[in-house]
């Protein structure tokens, strides 16, 4: 038995619409415990819909840029160093209207969601990012449902 090492720039990457996912535990090495990803955000590019998940939870720290995170219909933007936790059954998204590309390391506890992101890569891309429908359909096979705040 050994310790697990991804070398930067290693990793399973994949596509999640207009942003990319490097796989850097998909939770071979930790019982299934623990997935963890680094995601990377174009300029003024958003994230997922807003959705809540029933089977485990999210951590994102931020890496570089300023990305914003929604819980409801509260909105702040994060600087680099902060850590946004999303605990089951709390309401969210991410997005990045900066003018730089925002990169989070992610945790997905227990592994569930790594998957979610490998299914995405196989969604068609259009110029504005994946189709929000295609999304939650691939989102409520991982317990996860779109949200929609009260106006």
């Amino acid at each position: 038995m050994s310790i697990a090492i991804v070398r930067a720039g290693k990793g399973e990457s994949v596509s999640a619409g207009l942003m990319r996912v490097r796989i850097l535990e998909d939770g071979g090495h930790t019982q299934h415990r623990l997935g963890v990803v680094e995601v990377a955000i174009p300029p003024h590019v958003d994230g997922p819909p807003q959705h809540i998940h029933h089977e485990h939870e999210e951590t994102f720290y931020v890496v570089s840029g300023t990305p914003t995170f929604t819980c409801g219909t509260d909105t702040i933007t994060a600087e680099v160093g902060t850590l946004a936790v999303a605990p089951i059954g709390v309401p969210h998204t991410f997005a990045n209207p900066g003018d730089v590309p925002a990169i989070m390391l992610c945790t997905v506890t227990p592994d569930l969601y790594i998957d979610y992101f490998r299914e995405l890569d196989a969604l068609s891309t259009g110029p504005t990012g994946l189709d929000p429908r295609a999304v939650a359909e691939v989102m409520a096979r991982y317990a996860t449902e779109v949200f929609k705040p009260a106006p």
